[in-house]
């Protein structure tokens, strides 16, 4: 009896342990859409970045971007960011063209805030100081808000007036 059992218990085992085809699929990476493996993230805040350039006469200036297209992600920003490359920037788009206004709250960087007018053309730019509550406006109806760090447009010399072209993700 006691060798029935131990029979028995042995064929369980046997039963539920894992097969070399199991382990193998336990230990294979689930696999990515095709769509979502192209995209590339901001090893910080996780958002997908897209390349966002500024037109000014024949000079183009290409700067990978952040782009913050959920409430969440325009809602937190750059906030509690140390620092921000030349090359780097954030997007907040809108879904429909509308009055914007941007804070700084909890966001230690110095930024410029560019507004981008329904036409693609900058609108105004305006000073971003870190941590104020104070709000920043745009200058009428803004499609997009693009962030920099502050004094780089006037670096190279973008001014209103000038493009910026970027394309969203579908």
């Amino acid at each position: 009896m006691v060798r029935l059992f131990a029979l028995l218990g042995a064929a369980l085992l046997a039963a539920c342990s894992p097969t070399e085809t199991d382990t193998a699929l336990a230990q294979a990476p689930e696999s990515v859409p095709a769509s979502e493996a192209a995209i590339e993230r901001h090893p910080t805040s996780g958002l997908q970045i897209i390349e966002v350039a500024v037109v000014r006469g024949d000079k183009r200036i290409v700067f990978n971007t952040e782009l913050a297209n959920t409430p969440e992600a325009q809602a937190r920003g750059l906030m509690f960011r140390t620092e921000l490359r030349d090359d780097e920037a954030m997007l907040f788009p809108s879904s429909t063209p509308q009055a914007r206004s941007f804070w700084m709250k909890n966001t230690p960087v110095a930024l410029d805030i560019v507004f981008i007018g329904v036409d693609g053309r900058i609108s105004n730019i305006e000073e971003g100081v870190p941590y104020s509550l104070e709000s920043v406006p745009s200058a009428g109806q803004a499609s997009a808000v693009f962030e920099v760090r502050r004094g780089l447009m006037e670096e190279l010399g973008v001014v209103p007036g000038d493009r910026v072209e970027y394309v969203l993700p579908e």
